[in-house]
């Protein structure tokens, strides 16, 4: 059975995980006025997952600008406030959700001592995070090969950094040799990415939670050799724990558009 995983204390939603036009993100026009920083800060966050739906539903080449605003409820004029355009409102919103996601993994990773134990919660997050908000798992790992070389080169970066989860793993058996171990560890990250990748573009990103035996396996074993039966079990559980991430209940009526900010 799967530990429960400790969250951080108010861990911050993922991009995509709320509507842009959530009712209770509205700006409020009136003689109480919303501090300007405030302003901008509740669009730039409608802003993200406006993005992420928009382009995950229509695929990064044919979502526009107007697109975005419209799922965001921001007017044009805010969007360019914010970003120079649809490329940079992409990239900042890939860091801002990477950011969350590998912030929840490294403290998942940081509530055990044992190296194995740690990999597995660090593992199980990246799964259970991915699957929580499938509309930003398309946009992050299936859509951002449409957008270009500068989204690469933050794929790679992001990828690299991955690489600190191996940090405290034993020294592989028969790679004494550091530039070996770091090509080890670079191709297991690779695999991880290319299978989490498959079953997100074929649309099964709640489906990742069960790929947690096998990743496991793949990623342990060059360091710990075979996992105990009940870890690779195909039948072991994988709770969700990761609410804060999960997509909340659209609260959008049929009214009508909430104010443009």
């Amino acid at each position: 059975m799967s530990a429960k995983i400790d969250l951080p204390p108010q861990a911050a939603p993922l991009p995509g995980a709320r509507h842009g036009r959530d009712p209770e993100r509205a700006i409020k026009r009136g003689p109480s006025r919303v501090p300007p920083e405030q302003v901008a800060a509740t669009q730039r966050d409608r802003l993200y997952d406006g993005l992420v739906h928009t382009v995950a539903e229509h695929g990064y080449t044919d979502a526009s600008v107007t697109d975005i605003c419209r799922a965001a409820g921001v007017t044009r004029p805010a969007f360019y406030v914010h970003f120079d355009g649809k490329q940079d409102a992409f990239l900042a919103t890939y860091r801002y959700g990477t950011g969350v996601m590998f912030r929840l993994m490294e403290h998942a990773f940081e509530q055990h001592e044992d190296w194995r134990e740690a990999s597995l919660a660090g593992l199980r997050v990246l799964l259970d995070v991915l699957a929580s908000v499938p509309a930003f798992a398309r946009m992050a790992i299936v859509e951002i090969e449409a957008v270009g070389p500068p989204a690469r080169d933050e794929r790679a970066d992001l990828l690299r950094r991955f690489g600190r989860f191996f940090d405290d793993a034993p020294a592989p058996p028969g790679l004494p040799d550091p530039a070996d171990r770091a090509v080890l560890v670079d191709t297991l990250v690779g695999g991880v990415y290319s299978a989490i990748y498959r079953q997100v573009a074929a649309g099964r990103a709640e489906q990742l939670p069960a790929l947690l035996p096998v990743l496991a396996h793949f990623l342990l074993t060059p360091f710990l050799g075979p996992l105990p039966e009940q870890a690779r079990s195909p039948g072991e559980a994988v709770e969700r724990t990761i609410a804060p991430c999960a997509p909340q209940p659209s609260k959008i009526t049929e009214t009508g558009p909430l104010p443009l900010a």
